[in-house]
């Protein structure tokens, strides 16, 4: 499980001492990180459409699988392993000592709830309305979140991740019977790798929409004091470890849920 998030972390710095379990838990809460990883279960949604089918085809049956596969209590455990070996102290004291202060708390509770909206189609679409306004009347606004967007994922490994966590899926729905692949393994990662950079953009919009969304209730010099803190080094090092566990959960999870799909319906080709 850990093979993905550490080949991702292999390039960072690593202090010599990490974070204590208790601090990491304190750490989980006080960023509201515990909530991104429960949020995870939301992505489930998207995994029979991956296959060309609809969730509500399985009935009851699909939600108590996602709620074993994606179970709150492991995912926690799984992402405190990582952090473990990985977070030091130092990293831990900085992003805790913004996160704990008033507006870092503010902004936690607005991410959460943010997080934890089932309708994303709703939140782009109130998103999408206020970029549009912020184009006309506010561009320092619009230039701020994407200063946070561009922090968040220094690296832009966030959509060679999420298509890494795709093909995982659809060779553990292969290998489990659930479909047949019409392409080998090379051919399907030639193919995602062509459509990577339009991935990209793709996530840089999405992204813009849920910061307008997610920060709309705080002031242009909140905003702002927001994307500093997030463009400090350390800060950025925290959000590449952070990412790097999420991704890795979400491909984990993902490759448990398509193993057990093979009980719920017979094969499909794709």
């Amino acid at each position: 499980m850990l093979i993905l998030a550490l080949a991702m972390l292999a390039a960072l710095p690593m202090a010599a001492r990490a974070a204590d379990r208790d601090r990491l838990e304190a750490f989980l809460n006080v960023t509201g990180f515990d909530v991104a990883l429960e949020s995870i279960k939301l992505a489930a949604g998207a995994a029979p459409k991956m296959l060309g089918v609809e969730p509500d085809v399985f009935g009851r049956d699909w939600t108590r699988l996602t709620d074993e596969v994606f179970d709150t209590e492991g995912m926690h455990a799984m992402a405190l392993d990582i952090l473990e070996q990985t977070l030091s102290d130092e990293l831990l004291a900085h992003a805790a000592g913004f996160y704990a202060t008033d507006l870092g708390q503010r902004l936690v509770v607005a991410e959460n709830a943010s997080h934890m909206m089932e309708d994303d189609g709703e939140k782009q679409r109130i998103g999408r309305g206020l970029l549009a306004d912020m184009e006309d009347e506010n561009p320092e606004r619009l230039e701020y979140f994407r200063r946070m967007g561009a922090a968040i994922d220094a690296s832009g490994m966030g959509a060679r991740a999420l298509q890494q966590i795709q093909f995982r899926f659809l060779l553990a729905a292969s290998a489990a019977g659930v479909i047949e692949l019409k392409m080998d393994p090379a051919d399907l990662r030639a193919m995602m790798a062509a459509q990577e950079e339009a991935l990209q953009r793709d996530l840089r919009a999405s992204g813009l929409a849920a910061s307008a969304y997610t920060y709309r209730g705080f002031s242009d010099a909140e905003v702002e004091a927001y994307a500093e803190a997030l463009e400090h080094p350390d800060m950025q090092r925290v959000y590449e470890l952070m990412n790097a566990v999420q991704y890795e959960l979400m491909a984990n999870r993902f490759e448990v849920l398509a193993a057990r799909m093979a009980d719920l319906h017979p094969g499909q080709e794709l």
